[in-house]
């Protein structure tokens, strides 16, 4: 993996869009490998029949996954030692078949203990325009 360099402070403004990132619609498949990966195997994300159970009509996505690709607009951005924090609020069901684009902008520059900061308001939504997630992330900069 290659050293990627930091933007620099002076060159982002408040209201700075990070290229966004829109994934491909969720499948099944896609809930499989997830689990796999993140060791969350609780059913009503792979069991039809449980989540039917559960009042559901099938299915649903991982909060944390969309959460993931949220980050993956951070760190497309800047590598993952420059995040100070990262926080999401989840808004709604995400569903097989949703394509999620995930977005961050600049809303907030400052210094704290000699490190130059930027604040971040990320947003995930499907795409009918439903937000799935909001959060914020502060990220140090060069």
């Amino acid at each position: 993996m290659s050293a990627r360099s930091l933007p620099r402070f002076e060159a982002i403004a408040i209201g700075y869009q990070l290229p966004s990132l829109t994934m491909p619609p969720i499948t099944r498949a896609t809930l499989a490998v997830y689990c796999g990966a993140s060791g969350d195997h609780n059913p009503v994300h792979v069991d039809i029949d449980f989540a039917r159970a559960s009042g559901l009509d099938d299915v649903i996505t991982h909060g944390m996954l969309v959460m993931a690709y949220t980050g993956r607009v951070v760190t497309n951005w800047v590598p993952q030692t420059a995040i100070v924090s990262f926080d999401t609020r989840f808004l709604a069901v995400t569903r097989v078949g949703d394509a999620i684009t995930a977005s961050a902008s600049v809303i907030d520059k400052f210094e704290d203990g000699g490190r130059r900061l930027v604040r971040l308001a990320l947003a995930a939504t499907d795409q009918r325009g439903e937000a799935k997630t909001t959060g914020h992330a502060v990220v140090a900069l060069a």
